[in-house]
């Protein structure tokens, strides 16, 4: 049998000892061992322990839209070891790369890259997933949505149904900008919620999905993108009992890479 890659990950901040404050940013420490084991040692990116399904982003910078994704399980509860399960995917992040949003991580003092409505980048950080939806019905363990033309997703920060989804037929329309959560084209076919900025914070982004890339090759508007066949695969993997997360970095702030 042939022996695989052991990835050690641990994430720790870096802060320097002066008056004047300096950008602060994750380094991740990636090192090679003998298993194809992923762990995660950081008090900055704590991955819950009753979790135990990832999807773990990685881009080459904060500003390209290109990355890949790999799926991961933990080895047993309250273990800090995952196991990776598939081969990775090609994805398509935001037009602009990626910026620090609004989740289960602390986000770094002085960050330089912060994710606002409308910035075109993605989200940066750790995030559980909230359902899958689409065009119509799909026999999966995880929570799915069948979405109609008239169900929108509020991206106007000035409503109180900002970053909801909402029934439009239901509802007091107070918003002026929305997401139709079934489109003219086949992009929301299929999806996955992204539990980003849970809280409505004004003006730091909403209505982050995972979703069937376009053909095009374009970045997003936010979310992260792939092949409808691909994105279907990751929907009959999840599981809602493992309580999976979404977890996305920069490749350049990760150091030792040697994968």
């Amino acid at each position: 049998m042939k022996t695989l890659s052991i990835l050690t990950l641990t994430l720790t901040l870096f802060t320097a000892c002066q008056s004047t404050p300096t950008v602060t940013q994750p380094r991740v420490d990636i090192q090679i061992t003998k298993e194809n084991i992923l762990q995660f040692n950081n008090k900055n990116i704590i991955l819950p322990t009753d979790s135990s399904q990832l999807l773990f982003v990685q881009t080459d910078d904060w500003n390209t839209k290109e990355g890949t994704l790999q799926r991961y399980e933990r080895v047993t509860l309250n273990d800090n070891r995952w196991v990776k399960v598939g081969k990775p995917i090609s994805i398509i992040l935001g037009r602009n790369g990626l910026g620090w949003g609004k989740g289960l991580h602390t986000t770094p003092q002085n960050a330089k890259y912060i994710k606002k409505e409308g910035d075109g980048r993605a989200p940066a950080g750790l995030f559980t997933l909230g359902n899958g939806f689409g065009y119509s019905d799909f026999d999966i363990n995880f929570p799915y949505a069948t979405y109609k033309r008239t169900d929108h997703c509020v991206d106007d920060s000035n409503s109180n149904w900002y970053n909801k989804i909402i029934d439009s037929k239901k509802v007091k329309k107070d918003y002026k900008s929305f997401e139709h959560m079934k489109l003219n084209n086949h992009l929301y076919k299929y999806g996955i919620t992204v539990n980003h900025n849970p809280q409505q914070i004004k003006n730091a982004g909403s209505c982050i999905f995972i979703h069937i890339r376009s053909e095009n090759g374009k970045g997003t508007a936010g979310c992260t993108a792939m092949k409808e066949n691909e994105i279907m695969t990751i929907l009959k993997w999840l599981k809602k009992k493992q309580k999976p997360l979404l977890l996305q970095l920069p490749k350049k702030e990760i150091l030792n890479i040697n994968i």
